[in-house]
């Protein structure tokens, strides 16, 4: 059932008029009705509502007066569906030239103004989404919406700049946490393609067999719950931008349908069999080695390729950290605001000691601790013992990590104080690479066969370690 939005019904016809109030009604809606032009633009000045639903053909004050009139004050957004007799679907015609979201022909079906409301919501949701977003961008972040000076966010700045306001499908690599979607907003906000929608879909978080659905929408009765006509994301970003995140989870057989729509730019609904043409760009994210996948047959060479057009990949916050304090001041200084409190004062053997962390939630997770100590500490002097655990007992990646060829247990010899397992990993990961180019004289292709890589996988690694190969022999 839909969440409580309001609903104005603006008809004379007092039949259509109760009709209308007692099925919006009995879905959730919380109706107002009127039975004219005049009174229904009297509720349009002293209420905001969700979605107008209004007659077109009234005496008096008509529906394209009212259209007008309400165009020009609070309710200057709101969708309007017109209501309209067959004999007057060209004036419905004119009336979506001023504004109006659709109209329905009398007599109409009930299940068919409910999925034009439906539809309407959606996309005004996404509208508003879209609005606040950019203020929000426009309000909160710095040079490209990206908080750090360091070398390798200095590059990522360089490469927003040249590929923003173009149309070519970006693939953005990194961890989790690193500020993959963040990009995907700041791309789309920075094209021409900004005026149109921005639209995330979390591939993983659905399952696959609604994916389908979620992404190409789908007609009434193509499945069992399809009660009424979807539109997919792929309709609602058409003319701007759709952000596939964690695409590395994408079922193999979407994989395909996924393909189709990147080279041909058109698609079906699920249950149809009309043809819809899409004007998208497309942003994907993965925090997965794709073409890893791609070798081990786990995701399509081809999808990949179409994919990996130009690759933005996004540092882990430990490869940067020069640029903590400076996240830690505008968090301190953008959630202090949010919840209201005063900040709480952080000592340099704080600061020290979350310059020395590994992050392996990267910047959300340093986000989320500036949060608890705002709500938990707000205006006081914060000391380590109000840190979690994990930050005490040698946890930064300056803790050496013994490697031992032919040990047991990889020779990673663990003491009483603990060990920080993805930073032990991650330097283990890195020795190898060193080694491996330091046996091969720092011939990649050589290097990446020691160690059972592709080439260009090794490459990437060593770009996100900060790795140079030493000079060939």
């Amino acid at each position: 059932m839909p969440a409580k939005h309001s609903i104005l019904v603006i008809d004379d016809d007092s039949t259509v008029r109760d009709l209308l109030g007692d099925f919006l009604g009995s879905e959730g809606y919380r109706v107002k009705l009127a039975r004219d032009g005049t009174e229904g633009l009297e509720r349009l000045k002293e209420e905001v509502f969700d979605i107008v639903l209004l007659d077109l053909v009234m005496p008096g004050m008509g529906g394209m007066e009212v259209l007008r009139e309400a165009k020009e004050g609070p309710n200057a957004d709101v969708p309007c569906i017109i209501i309209t007799a067959h004999g007057t679907v060209k004036n419905a015609v004119e009336a979506m030239k001023l504004g109006a979201f659709d109209y329905v022909t009398k007599p109409f079906r009930l299940d068919e103004v409910a999925l034009i409301i439906e539809r309407a919501l959606e996309v005004s949701r996404i509208k508003k989404e879209n609005v606040r977003l950019r203020k929000e961008l426009e309000r909160r972040y710095e040079f490209h919406g990206l908080i750090g000076s360091s070398l390798e966010m200095q590059r990522v700045y360089g490469m927003i700049e040249k590929i923003a306001d173009t149309d070519s499908t970006v693939l953005i690599t990194g961890e989790s946490g690193t500020g993959k979607e963040l990009v995907a907003r700041i791309l789309h906000y920075n094209s021409s393609r900004s005026i149109k929608n921005f639209v995330p879909l979390n591939c993983a978080a659905i399952p696959k067999d609604l994916l389908e659905s979620e992404l190409f929408g789908h007609e009434k009765g193509a499945f069992t719950g399809a009660v009424s006509t979807r539109i997919g994301r792929f309709e609602l970003a058409n003319g701007g931008t759709l952000f596939l995140d964690e695409i590395g989870e994408l079922d193999p057989s979407l994989q395909v349908k996924l393909l189709r729509v990147l080279q041909e730019k058109e698609f079906e609904r699920v249950g149809s069999t009309k043809t819809l043409k899409v004007d998208v760009r497309i942003i994907a994210a993965t925090n997965r080695e794709l073409e890893t996948l791609a070798r081990e047959g786990r995701f399509r060479e081809d999808l990949y390729y179409r994919l990996n057009v130009i690759t933005i990949n996004l540092p882990p916050l430990r490869q940067r950290r020069e640029d903590i304090p400076l996240l830690v001041e505008h968090f301190l200084k953008k959630l202090s605001k949010e919840k209201r409190k005063p900040p709480p004062r952080i000592s340099k053997e704080m600061m020290d000691a979350l310059i020395r962390y590994d992050w392996p939630g990267n910047v959300r997770e340093l986000e989320n601790l500036i949060e608890r100590l705002i709500i938990l500490h707000a205006g006081e002097d914060v000391t380590m013992a109000d840190l979690p655990r994990r930050f005490h007992g040698g946890v930064p990646s300056s803790r050496p990590v013994a490697v031992e060829a032919g040990s047991p247990g990889a020779g990673i010899r663990l003491g009483p104080e603990g060990i920080d397992l993805n930073g032990a990993i991650s330097e283990i990961e890195r020795a190898l690479i060193l080694q491996a180019l330091e046996m091969t004289g720092g011939v990649k292709s050589k290097a990446a066969s020691l160690l059972g890589l592709n080439r260009t996988t090794l490459i990437e690694k060593m770009k996100k370690k900060g790795i140079e190969a030493p000079s060939k022999k």
